[in-house]
C-alpha cells in the first residue's frame, strides 16, 4: 500500500467550504478598501532577506521567516509581511506617483511559527496603506477603513473594538520615568507582552531587563491610565476625526498597545474581538515615517495596517456571521434525458448562460430522480427536463426544486420562467 503524502505542516487546504470563507473575507476587504478610494496592488512572493533585516526585527528574520539560498547563491525568503516590499516599490517610482498613494492588497504570506488556533505558517493577509501624508486625520482614515470592514461583516462595536495608542506619547512618558534610550526597545516589547504573560512573570521580566522597582511601578501606573490620550494633540485630533467619520464607537485608547515591529513611529492600533475567544489581534498597524528612506527612497510618511484571514475567519464562524455556503454557483441544472438528447441539453444550457445565468448540465444520461437528487444536494433552485416529447413539441419541463412544482413551457419562455423562480427563491 502506497504511503499517503501529507500536506506540509502549517499549510492550509482550501476545500470549497474554506474557499467560500476566504472569498467572503476578500470581497468584504475589497469593498471596504474601495469605499475609501484605495487601489489594489501586489508585490513579489519571494524577497531578498535583507529587505526585512533592518526594520522588521531579528525574531521575524531569523526565527519566523522561510529563508533559503537560491541557485545563484542569494539568501531569499518567502515574504513574511508586505510593508517593506511596499516601501521599496514606492521608492522605485517615487518621482512618478501621485501622492498621497492609497494602496491595498490581499495575498499569501508565510511565517515559520508553531501552528495553533488562530495561527498557521501559511496565511492570506489584507494590507492597506496611505503614503505621503503625515497627519492624525490620515491615521483616523486608516482606522476608519478597519472599522468599516468590521461593520460590513456584522461585527458591531459590542463584538469588536479597535485599541489605539501613540508611540510618541509613550516615548514622552518613558522620558518622565527616566528610562534610558538603550532600553526603549526592550520596554516597548515588555509593554506589548503584558496581556500575554502572567503578571508575576511579567514584573519579574521587567526587572530582569533592567528596570528599577520605581520605574516598574511608574510603568504599571502609566499602563492603567486610560485618559492619558488627552495629553497627546495627535490622539486628540485622531479621535475627533474618527467621530466625524462615524466610527468612534469602535475605537478606544489603550496605553498597552505598542506593536512589536520596529518601524512604527506614531499612532499604533490593534483590533480585538471582545469575547476574547481568540487572543490574537484581528488586525493591527500604525504610522511608519522612516521606512521608505531605509530602502533607498526619499523620506515619506506612511500609515497602514494588516489583517490575516485566519483569526477573522474563526471569529466570523463562531459569531455565525458567515453566509450559508452554496455548494454550487449554478442554481440551474439542465438534466440529460438520454444520449440522443445530450446535445440539445448542452444547447439549452448555452442559451441560458448567454442570458447571464449560471447553469450546470448533468454530465451523463441517467435516471431523472438521481439527477434531481444531485441538484437538491447542491442546493440548486431549478431543474430543466428536455425529453423526446418536449423536444418534438418545442417545450421544456421547468421544475421548481424549492417547492417541487413543475410546468411545461415553450422553449422561448424558459428563460423568463427560470428567472421568475430564482427571483422568488
Amino acid at each position: 500500500m502506497k504511503k499517503t503524502i501529507q500536506a506540509v505542516k502549517g499549510t492550509r487546504e482550501f476545500y470549497p467550504e474554506q474557499m467560500f470563507l476566504r472569498n467572503f473575507i476578500y470581497e468584504k476587504v475589497r469593498e471596504a478598501s474601495r469605499l475609501f478610494g484605495y487601489q489594489e496592488w501586489d508585490g513579489p512572493f519571494i524577497e531578498p532577506i535583507e529587505l526585512y533585516a533592518a526594520k522588521s526585527g531579528e525574531e521575524l528574520v531569523k526565527k519566523q521567516s522561510f529563508t533559503f539560498e537560491d541557485r545563484g547563491g542569494e539568501s531569499v525568503t518567502l515574504r513574511p509581511e508586505l510593508t517593506p516590499s511596499l516601501a521599496r516599490m514606492i521608492a522605485a517610482k517615487q518621482g512618478e506617483l501621485n501622492f498621497p498613494v492609497r494602496w491595498w492588497s490581499f495575498g499569501p504570506f508565510w511565517r515559520y511559527e508553531s501552528p495553533q488556533r488562530g495561527r498557521s505558517r501559511e496565511f492570506f493577509q489584507w494590507n492597506i496603506d496611505m503614503l505621503g501624508v503625515d497627519s492624525p486625520e490620515a491615521d483616523a482614515e486608516l482606522i476608519a477603513v478597519g472599522a468599516t470592514f468590521l461593520r460590513s461583516v456584522g461585527l458591531s462595536p459590542e463584538l469588536a473594538q479597535i485599541l489605539v495608542n501613540n508611540r510618541r506619547l509613550m516615548e514622552s512618558q518613558f522620558d518622565a520615568l527616566g528610562i534610558p534610550a538603550e532600553k526603549r526597545l526592550d520596554v516597548s516589547n515588555l509593554v506589548d507582552r503584558r496581556t500575554k504573560m502572567d503578571s508575576t512573570k511579567w514584573e519579574a521580566y521587567a526587572l530582569e531587563i533592567g528596570l528599577s522597582q520605581k520605574q516598574l511601578d511608574g510603568l504599571k501606573s502609566l499602563l492603567g491610565d486610560f485618559v492619558l490620550w488627552k495629553q497627546s494633540e495627535e490622539l486628540t485630533r485622531t479621535f475627533a476625526a474618527l467621530e466625524a467619520l462615524g466610527v468612534k464607537e469602535y475605537v478606544k485608547f489603550d496605553p498597552n498597545i505598542m506593536r512589536g515591529l520596529l518601524y512604527y513611529t506614531g499612532t499604533v492600533f490593534e483590533a480585538f474581538d471582545t469575547s476574547g475567544s481568540v487572543k490574537r489581534a484581528i488586525f493591527g498597524g500604525g504610522r511608519y515615517d522612516n521606512l521608505l528612506e531605509d530602502v533607498g527612497g526619499q523620506p515619506l510618511p506612511g500609515i497602514g495596517f494588516a489583517m490575516g484571514d485566519v483569526v477573522i475567519g474563526i471569529i466570523l464562524q463562531e459569531a455565525g456571521l458567515v453566509p450559508e455556503f452554496q455548494p454550487s454557483p449554478a442554481q440551474v441544472l439542465v438534466t440529460v434525458f438520454d444520449e440522443k438528447l445530450l446535445s440539445q441539453s448542452f444547447a439549452l444550457a448555452a442559451e441560458l448562460r448567454k442570458a447571464g445565468l449560471n447553469v450546470m448540465v448533468y454530465p451523463e444520461p441517467t435516471k431523472l430522480p438521481k439527477q434531481f437528487k444531485f441538484a437538491d444536494r447542491m442546493k440548486m433552485k431549478v431543474a430543466l427536463v428536455l425529453g423526446p416529447d418536449e423536444e418534438d413539441k418545442g417545450l421544456v419541463v421547468v421544475k421548481n426544486l424549492t417547492n417541487g412544482e413543475q410546468v411545461q413551457v415553450a422553449r422561448e419562455a424558459v428563460l423568463e420562467s427560470v428567472k421568475g423562480i430564482l427571483q422568488s427563491a
